[in-house]
């Protein structure tokens, strides 16, 4: 049997020897490798990146091509042009521009790579949870006079979605200017139907990259989402964090509801959130908020902050500069949160190293989360995160969903953004930096609360038996999570 075998594998081999290739096909598939590099190379991707792209096209040409058609970078360069219009459209019309203010390095760090100014707010409030923050945003919706502006990633046709569209008929019924983007992928499930009474009532709803069959085959976005959370009510009243709209985050419609974290904003920052959205919807539908009762003037306020919108279409990834930069210039503490938890190189580094400067640097994970794949590939970090001296904990209650980085005493982070190449690199995101010792004070608060109801990994775990190889081929994955 052993010899039978040997044979039939010296046989297959000799079958596609060089002399069963054709000249032509070698010539051929020659000229495609070259011009594949040559195109490859001069994207100026991360070497890694780039030979893996090339390797894949190379030796798997059709399979190849069809992954980098919808996955690969080039459909990002595309885009880019599309989204630079919408923002010079604005950077034409007569809006208002918030206080000057005198920016220190991290502030001009922004500012240089979104063109974002610092700015403030008058009130800051962080609201944790879903169900609180679905009252205090119904609450301001029932109360606007002028517009409701909203943009959501998830918006689910239950019972919270069921709510909110309601809500915001009644409003557009009233007379008040409603206008409702959501992502085509992942607010897929609201259908014609289910916004039908929105268009009755006279709401405009727009989709961010839809999910049309001519956009699946034509122009492939499924990795370019707006993974915001966006709500304007009269220009006055900004929300953003970590909260979509579905039941999966009220604790009324489940006790295992995400556990989250959003902000509810008044003053000149509202101004800037409500740039971003603007930009989005101009980039969707072609058309400019430019009336001067969407732009009202802010009163002013005393909390330094500053807007970090980031996207594929910006190669600066203004969001993950962030991120690095506040991890190396830390002097005594580094507080992380977030539920997806796949560093690059850049952010591990300046993690471990913040810990072997001797900072108190802590990292707050979920013990339990929605994607499997990805709770396998963060638990791989920890063997290396430990040994420098990081402390990792896992929440133990229900899914943690917050994303937030607190630095020090005065500097809090806080968006929609995780720590993985999705967000840095892929999505639309949106953070908020505030330099504010009470913002820092509060959201301290909220993470020393969420650590107390959490499992210390103990220094010097090793994942073992199976596991150690499920966290080891799921960091393979990091790049694609």
């Amino acid at each position: 049997m052993s010899a039978h075998v040997s044979d039939l594998t010296a046989s297959l081999l000799a079958g596609w020897g060089p002399g069963t290739v054709s000249p032509w096909i070698a010539a051929v598939w020659g000229v495609y490798v070259l011009v594949l590099a040559l195109w490859i190379v001069r994207q100026r991707r991360e070497p890694v990146a780039t030979l893996a792209w090339l390797l894949a096209l190379a030796w798997l040409p059709v399979l190849g091509w069809a992954v980098y058609w919808w996955l690969g970078p080039q459909r990002i360069r595309r885009r880019r042009l599309k989204r630079q219009r919408a923002r010079s459209a604005f950077h034409r019309a007569p809006l208002p521009r918030p206080g000057e203010m005198v920016a220190d390095g991290r502030e001009r760090l922004i500012e240089a790579s979104t063109g974002v100014a610092p700015t403030q707010a008058c009130r800051v409030d962080l609201i944790t949870g879903g169900e609180s923050t679905f009252e205090a945003l119904f609450s301001a919706i029932a109360a606007a006079r002028h517009s409701i502006h909203l943009e959501y990633y998830i918006f689910e046709p239950d019972s919270v979605g069921t709510r909110l569209r309601d809500l915001l008929a009644a409003r557009a019924r009233a007379g008040v200017a409603v206008r409702l983007l959501l992502d085509g992928l992942g607010s897929r499930r609201c259908s014609p139907r289910f916004l039908a009474p929105l268009s009755a009532a006279g709401a405009e709803v727009a989709w961010f990259h839809p999910l049309r069959l001519g956009h699946l085959v034509w122009r492939p976005t499924l990795n370019l989402r707006t993974h915001r959370k966006i709500a304007v009510i009269d220009g006055r009243i900004g929300f953003t964090g970590g909260v979509n709209i579905s039941d999966s985050q009220s604790e009324r419609a489940s006790a295992a509801a995400f556990h989250d974290l959003h902000l509810r904003m008044e003053g000149e920052v509202v101004s800037a959130l409500q740039l971003a959205f603007a930009e989005d919807w101009h980039y969707a539908t072609g058309r400019l908020l430019t009336a001067a009762a969407d732009w009202p003037p802010q009163p002013p306020g005393g909390i330094r902050c500053q807007l970090v919108p980031s996207g594929p279409d910006n190669p600066l990834a203004p969001i993950h500069r962030l991120y690095v930069d506040a991890l190396h210039t830390a002097r005594q503490r580094v507080w992380m949160m977030t539920p997806y938890f796949v560093p690059d190189a850049a952010v591990l580094l300046a993690l471990t190293s913040a810990a072997l400067r001797g900072l108190d640097v802590r990292l707050l994970l979920p013990n339990r989360n929605d994607s499997r794949v990805v709770r396998a590939a963060a638990r791989s970090f920890y063997p290396e995160l430990l040994a420098a001296g990081v402390r990792v904990f896992e929440f133990q209650p229900r899914m943690l969903h917050g994303k937030a980085l607190l630095v020090d005493g005065d500097t809090a982070i806080i968006g929609s953004a995780n720590v993985d190449p999705r967000s840095f690199w892929l999505n639309f995101e949106l953070s908020v930096l505030f330099r504010d010792t009470a913002v820092a004070a509060a959201l301290e608060r909220r993470i020393a609360a969420d650590l107390a109801q959490s499992a210390v990994v103990p220094p010097g775990w090793q994942p073992g038996g199976w596991r150690a190889y499920a966290d080891s081929f799921a960091r393979l994955l990091a790049p694609v999570l």
